[in-house]
């Protein structure tokens, strides 16, 4: 198990412990996370243990992670999932034990196995850059030729609904929303993974334009797989006629908007997730009180902005300088 430590605190809530378990330990994304829950605990007087898979994708270790938390005695439980569904039963043995479960950034499956998921609408982010795509291409949408780099072949819950999400503003009808690949829109040329990483991403990508060499659009689950994608684009001379977009709003990323790597992304806010979380662990062991999900969802919605110096009409977004000033990592 990696575990970045634990950090004991004086104050109101000095005997409240909780864990934060993200993905990975190395991602800015889940670094930021940290920073927001250690701040937070800091500032509330809670007791902080924080644990990482060793890749994304590593539910062995998460539940290790769980198991451990359960066993100190914590009253509440931040995670971000590798596996939603597979680590679903042991996060319910975490409920009946009495400590408070909210997924961060990426629900579990089913979503209502947590007792709140606090997160960006990860729907909606892929909406607004597949909106912004079909804007800046116009009446060239609809012949389109789009390549989609996912998170992994398990399809979590978050790579699927930023992915659905694109397609459906993009204009593309969608088979079941519950999963990526069953589209019969002529204009996807593939579907392909990254890890969520920038060696993925090129790999994906490269495989991707040998099915079709002539991909003008391009989606990616996250700005280190968009970076990917642009290095084995800049490897055919295509750079700069290929429009891609992603979702994040980390700092590199927001910079790459702005040098023109990327097109446009959606920026997300881990900190204000994991502060959130933590105050809302905080509140549970002093009231019993448990967090309620924004109206009309099923989560709590912690906000998105789309990251663009090319605005398009109708499509909400954020300058670059904006972005930056919101960004982490």
């Amino acid at each position: 198990m990696s575990l970045f430590g634990a950090m004991a605190h004086a104050g109101g809530h000095g005997d409240v412990s909780a864990c934060l378990i993200t993905k990975t330990d190395t991602n800015p994304f889940f670094v930021k996370m940290r920073e927001g829950a250690a701040a937070k605990a800091e500032e509330l007087g809670v007791t902080l243990k924080t644990y990482a898979g060793k890749i994304d994708g590593d539910n062995e270790t998460q539940v290790a992670a769980v198991e451990t938390c359960i066993a100190d005695g914590a009253k509440g439980i931040l995670i971000t999932p590798s596996d939603p569904a597979g680590i679903a039963p042991t996060i319910e043995q975490a409920r009946e034990a009495g400590l408070l479960v909210i997924a961060l950034d990426t629900p579990l499956d089913p979503i209502d196995a947590a007792d709140m998921t606090f997160a960006t609408d990860n729907f909606l982010a892929g909406e607004l850059i597949g909106k912004w795509a079909a804007g800046m291409m116009g009446d060239d949408a609809e012949n389109a030729k789009i390549g989609l780099l996912n998170i992994n072949i398990s399809q979590p819950t978050v790579g699927v609904l930023r992915n659905q999400g694109f397609l459906q503003g993009f204009g593309i009808d969608l088979g079941d929303p519950n999963k990526w690949g069953d589209e019969e829109d002529p204009r996807i040329v593939g579907q392909d993974v990254s890890d969520g990483a920038t060696d993925g991403g090129r790999k994906g990508m490269e495989n991707l334009l040998a099915i079709d060499p002539e991909i003008n659009v391009v989606y990616t689950i996250n700005e280190p797989a968009a970076a990917g994608a642009y290095e084995a684009l800049k490897g055919l001379g295509r750079e700069n006629d290929v429009l891609i977009v992603s979702v994040d709003g980390g700092c590199p990323g927001v910079d790459n908007v702005a040098d023109g790597v990327i097109g446009a992304t959606s920026q997300q806010y881990p900190l204000k997730m994991a502060s959130m979380g933590i105050e809302a662990i905080a509140k549970f062991a002093e009231s019993g009180e448990k967090p309620a999900a924004t109206e009309g969802k099923n989560f709590f919605d912690t906000g998105v902005g789309l990251v663009t110096d090319k605005p398009v009409d109708g499509v909400e977004s954020i300058s670059v300088e904006e972005g930056k000033n919101l960004c982490w990592g």
